[in-house]
């Protein structure tokens, strides 16, 4: 019996309802049947070992894909920080708000470096006399909220509790860095007949030689007032005069002090005595007995340390006079650390480049010779050493091309990379290099040295809040003389007040700028600014900027702009800010006032800063004089125009007589007013 489709009687629409769903049945058993096929391939192919040998390498190919995509991660230790840093990754800084540390209180929100100073340094006090308060009452602050335990919270134990005389008591005054309480504490143990040990006697004579035999000034107390005295009366005493300003604070080193009495007790002397004399010597200025005491080191047959060669190199230009004597000392230093088989750091390279800057035309040369050596032995150069070699080359009689090569081969020797603090000479790279890019107008170079501040922490070593004043007053100040004003506001908006405070001589940059690029129409926001940084008491800024709103017309809108402007300098001049007084009027900002307000129609304003000019004892110009009769001209007005003709008399004006020449001409007087102009053109030609 031959059935199909179309012999079976069915009812309309039924055999296509149950025709759709067999289809689908039908393509899903397809579909997975194939999918469960090839499974079962690939575990038969796994687990039969007796296959063929073309089948077991179809099994090794498959088993090293499954192996090169499955990466097993190694262990990572994640320091204390490391939840905070990620937390700190997801923030950028606002660029609109201050330093974050006066964001708990915007009335001490900072305007100019100097408050930013101010406030900073007030914070740190107050932390300061908490901790002082703290540390003198520790019997108050026992009770320890921290769950886990930090003990930078608890009160420190800064009070002697050991009164006998005894080496531990000893240890006790050089762990509080009390030196003046030790000193006298090994000086009973002698005279008791105590034998004191070598370590506690290098422990004190460690003490003694980095703060100078003198007690550390704590950050509670004041400095004392002696010191700055003794230095100075030690400078004169050995130069007669001194020849820099920081002898002040290098000649500091004592006859005959506590550290070389001490030394000369000491019953053994090892190499740590003596490095910790020589390192005090070459801190505190004495350069001459270092050297002597280096060389009865080498007589007694002791090998110096590196940290002792460090200094004595750094000390070598303070003993020689001439530069190759310079260099030679420095180089018989070299020669004798390898003779004892000292290794040179980090340190001792800076130390030699530093020395180097000292040096004269040997130091170019020489340098490069220094880095060459430093990467010869692995040792990777600090920002110091960049900052070094670009103090050696830069001089403002060398070549241009000569400083601009140099500071391109040291952006691409740091570009990309992160550098950490390893010594105080670090946080002079960024603003050196600014300056040489500043001083060679070198904008390009400017951004690389911007890019590698930004780049991971390098912003840490930027220094400190003056340090970074400085930087960034470069790099604005090149930006207003090399980019377009739109960049240049791009970055105004960028730094300021988050990261710079600008001086007046950064706002007058501003002002030149936005005058290069025909962008005076900013001039009214730029005001704002200057009052709110507290520059408005700077006559020569505030000039400035009134001559530039006066120098050239403008349409009304931007007229109006200026007119307010120049209303608000008045009422600064006449009423002062707070608590500062008035600054004294000058005849340019009267004159600029009033062209100003005449520019902007506003003439009863202009009229009263015309009667301004008696009041203060200030002549206005003549040019000021011919713009007020144009504008009354523009309005018709006869009795201004004689009034302005008194005015001009009044103050013997050359141009009186021209005046009143022109109005005679220009405007219909009455025989009053022809009468009074008569009079006073006669009467100024005859003092004439």
């Amino acid at each position: 019996m031959n059935l199909n489709r179309n012999s079976l009687p069915s009812a309309p629409g039924v055999v296509s309802k149950m025709a759709a769903p067999g289809k689908h049945v039908g393509h899903y058993i397809y579909k997975n049947g194939r999918f469960l096929i090839s499974n079962f391939e690939q575990f038969s192919l796994r687990r039969n070992f007796g296959w063929s040998a073309v089948v077991c390498q179809q099994n090794a190919s498959t088993e090293r894909e499954y192996a090169e995509a499955i990466v097993i991660p190694k262990k990572k230790t994640w320091n204390k920080w490391a939840v905070l840093q990620a937390l700190a990754s997801t923030v950028n800084r606002d660029p609109t708000a201050p330093h974050y540390m006066f964001q708990d209180d915007p009335y001490l929100t900072p305007r100019t470096s100097a408050e930013f100073k101010l406030y900073s340094l007030s914070q740190e006090s107050g932390r300061m006399a908490a901790n002082h308060i703290v540390n003198k009452n520790p019997k108050f602050f026992q009770k320890d909220f921290a769950e886990p335990h930090i003990p930078c919270l608890m009160p420190e134990t800064m009070e002697l509790r050991i009164e006998e005389v005894s080496e531990a008591a000893l240890l006790e005054r050089i762990m509080l860095r009390k030196v003046k309480a030790a000193v006298d504490m090994y000086d009973q143990l002698l005279q008791a007949g105590t034998t004191v040990s070598t370590d506690a006697s290098n422990d004190l004579l460690d003490l003694i030689c980095l703060y100078g035999d003198r007690d550390p000034v704590q950050d509670d107390k004041p400095e004392a007032e002696d010191v700055a005295q003794e230095a100075q009366e030690e400078g004169r005493r050995r130069k007669g005069r001194l020849r820099r300003a920081s002898d002040l604070v290098k000649i500091v080193w004592r006859e005959n002090n506590n550290a070389e009495r001490i030394f000369n007790l000491l019953p053994e002397r090892d190499t740590r005595a003596y490095s910790a004399l020589i390192r005090g010597m070459v801190k505190y200025g004495a350069h001459v007995k270092a050297f002597n005491a280096y060389t009865d080191m080498l007589n007694n047959r002791l090998t110096a340390d590196v940290h002792t060669f460090n200094a004595l190199i750094s000390a070598a230009p303070e003993v020689r006079e001439r530069y190759t004597e310079k260099w030679d000392l420095i180089v018989e230093l070299l020669k004798q650390m390898n003779e004892q088989k000292v290794k040179p750091n980090l340190l001792t390279f800076n130390a030699v480049l530093k020395a180097l800057r000292r040096c004269g035309s040997l130091a170019r040369a020489l340098s490069l010779h220094t880095l060459s050596e430093m990467k010869a032995m692995g040792i990777a150069p600090s920002l110091a050493s960049f900052d070094h070699v670009l103090g050696i080359f830069y001089k403002a009689a060398s070549p241009s091309q000569v400083q601009t090569d140099i500071l391109q081969e040291v952006m691409t020797e740091v570009a990309g990379k992160t550098f950490v603090a390893q010594e105080p000479d670090d946080v002079n790279f960024f603003s050196s290099a600014m300056r040489i890019c500043l001083d060679t107008k070198d904008i390009e170079a400017a951004y690389r040295v911007h890019d590698l501040l930004r780049l991971g922490e390098n912003w840490r070593l930027l220094g400190d809040s003056f340090q970074q004043g400085i930087y960034y007053g470069r790099m604005f100040n090149l930006l207003c003389m090399m980019e377009h004003i739109d960049v240049v506001l791009k970055w105004y908006k960028e730094l300021i007040p988050s990261l710079y405070y600008p001086n007046p001589q950064g706002m007058r940059d501003l002002l030149q700028a936005l005058d290069t690029d025909n962008r005076l129409d900013m001039i009214p926001q730029i005001w704002k600014d200057i009052r709110r940084m507290g520059h408005d008491n700077k006559s020569d800024l505030v000039d400035e900027l009134l001559s530039l709103m006066a120098r050239d017309k403008h349409s009304p809108e931007i007229q109006e702009s200026f007119a307010v402007c120049a209303l608000d300098v008045r009422s600064l001049y006449e009423q002062g800010q707070g608590a500062r007084m008035a600054p004294e009027w000058t005849a340019t900002a009267m004159t600029n006032i009033t062209s100003i307000l005449l520019a902007a129609q506003k003439k009863q304003q202009a009229w009263d800063m015309l009667k301004l000019f008696k009041t203060k004892n200030r002549v206005p110009s003549e040019e000021l004089m011919e713009e007020f009769l144009a504008s009354i001209k523009s309005s018709n007005d006869p009795q201004h125009a004689v009034e302005l003709v008194q005015i001009s008399a009044s103050f013997c004006l050359h141009s009186t007589p021209k005046l009143a020449e022109r109005v005679l001409q220009e405007f219909e007087l009455s025989e009053e007013q022809k009468t009074i102009l008569s009079e006073l053109e006669v009467s100024t030609e005859v003092s004439e």
